[in-house]
């Protein structure tokens, strides 16, 4: 049933009014660019223009996440609506600011995946939500909440859209208004302007009202959604939210889902420059195949240890560093191919380049340190930034340590990460945490790979009889 049979618009308008009245709290809005979000916004600022100047002084936040790594078509379409968002809000006298948030650089897709080397997500281990995408929003709200105590969190979310996501927002109401404490966000009320909107409703109200207060038009977010194969990605603010990864407002790197029909649709409606990347989604997907996963990733995690299902199979975790090369080498290729069609293309920053850097040298005993030589020998480019390696070992030490761990029997990875954990620490006034470090080294499990599959053999033999 539609909300329209019930109630006319200026109906809904003055139910976001008295909402507004009712308390001094600032607004957050999250926007995904999507059609939700769209229409809750829209709903929100035309409610405000009908509100008498001196009454439309609360400040209201407009945020939208940006993972680095959005669909390219998406992201700029939200980046040139945030600045129209900003400049409208101005000229028409509202309290309204637009904010693009992105994650901080230790949490960046590449540097966790190419970096780090966690595996690519699914659904499973979706670990790219969080850092991506729950900590920037969350972090501005609860921003918000220490500045002002609480705040008001309108999302663009429907009844029933999900029965997860209504779990997280808990059942008392703030009295004689239509709020509801947000269950994991600390002094955050949720407010759903269209929660009782159809998808019918949605475009209804967004296409009687072809150009938005802030001058976008809505039929060019209509012909964004023109054969496409899912929904929008919403604000995401709690775990409860599912992949967008069908989505043309979701990342373009998604594996969650078994093929990005979203991004498939685009190419065939005529941006066929979007293809590498394409290409390389599927190629990144691929590498969730279990046959592949022997050759490209570590018997051990980043914790050090190993993991051996109940049924006595090896869980094999985290991208060896030669896999973690090879997927750079393809993503640069990848940028190289789309700058063709667009010069100022970046798919992966320079501030990324030098963390992924830092990590293999440090943490992951990149010794001969190949990630500038890498960069250049595809771009033809010397990478900015330098890296200090007064205090890091090199190739040659690289080469004595191969020699002694072979004649002596110690598993070179130990030595080097024990060397490295003395550098980092070196002419540090205090170093009492350099013991727990090195107690933590030793904790891990050192056995090599022909070690643990004896072990298995050992289990196979043991369920067998």
């Amino acid at each position: 049933m539609s909300v329209f049979d019930n109630r006319d618009i200026n109906s809904i308008y003055n139910g976001i009014q008295d909402t507004y009245r009712s308390s001094p709290l600032p607004w957050v809005i999250g926007y995904s660019g999507g059609k939700d979000s769209t229409a809750t916004l829209q709903l929100v600022w035309n409610a405000l223009l009908k509100l008498p100047a001196e009454e439309r002084t609360k400040p209201i936040y407009v945020i939208s996440t940006d993972t680095l790594v959005e669909t390219p078509v998406i992201a700029n379409y939200i980046s040139s609506t945030l600045q129209k968002m900003n400049v409208a809000a101005k000229e028409q006298g509202l309290n309204i600011t637009a904010h693009k948030l992105t994650p901080e650089l230790e949490d960046t897709f590449w540097v966790n995946l190419i970096g780090k080397g966690y595996p690519a997500p699914t659904s499973v281990f979706r670990w790219c939500t969080d850092r991506m995408k729950i900590k920037p929003s969350n972090k501005f709200i609860l921003e918000k909440v220490a500045e002002h105590g609480e705040v008001i969190l309108a999302l663009g979310m429907r009844k029933n859209e999900s029965a997860n996501r209504n779990k997280v927002i808990e059942n008392h109401e703030l009295k004689g208004y239509k709020l509801s404490r947000h269950g994991q966000l600390r002094g955050a009320w949720v407010f759903m302007p269209v929660e009782e909107f159809t998808t019918d409703d949605i475009w209804t109200y967004l296409l009687n009202q072809p150009i938005s207060p802030w001058g976008s038009d809505n039929r060019h977010l209509s012909a964004l959604y023109r054969s496409a194969q899912s929904g929008e990605c919403p604000l995401v603010v709690d775990d409860s939210t599912p992949s967008c990864g069908n989505s043309r407002f979701g990342c373009w790197t998604c594996t969650v889902v078994l093929k990005d029909k979203s991004m498939e649709a685009m190419i065939d409606s005529g941006e066929e420059w979007m293809s590498p990347l394409l290409d390389f989604r599927d190629w990144l997907s691929s590498t969730q195949n279990p046959e592949f996963k022997p050759a490209q990733r570590e018997y051990r995690g980043r914790d050090g240890k190993v993991k051996i299902s109940e049924g006595g199979k090896l869980r094999y975790r985290t991208y060896k560093l030669e896999f973690s090369k090879e997927m750079l080498r393809r993503l640069l290729t990848t940028e190289k191919d789309v700058k063709r069609y667009d010069p100022d293309f970046e798919l992966i920053s320079q501030a990324e380049l030098a963390e992924i850097r830092r990590i293999w040298i440090s943490e992951r005993q990149d010794w001969n340190d190949e990630l500038p030589e890498l960069y250049h020998s595809i771009t033809g480019k010397q990478l900015a930034g330098t890296f200090s390696d007064v205090f890091t070992p090199g190739a040659t030490e690289l080469e004595i340590l191969n020699e002694l761990s072979g004649e002596h029997e110690v598993p070179i990875q130990l030595v080097q990460k024990l060397l490295d954990a003395e550098w980092q620490s070196y002419g540090m006034f205090r170093r009492a945490s350099i013991h727990s470090t090195i107690e933590k080294l030793f904790d891990q499990d050192w056995r090599t790979f022909d070690d643990i599959q004896q072990v298995l053999a050992q289990h196979e033999n043991n369920r067998t009889e």
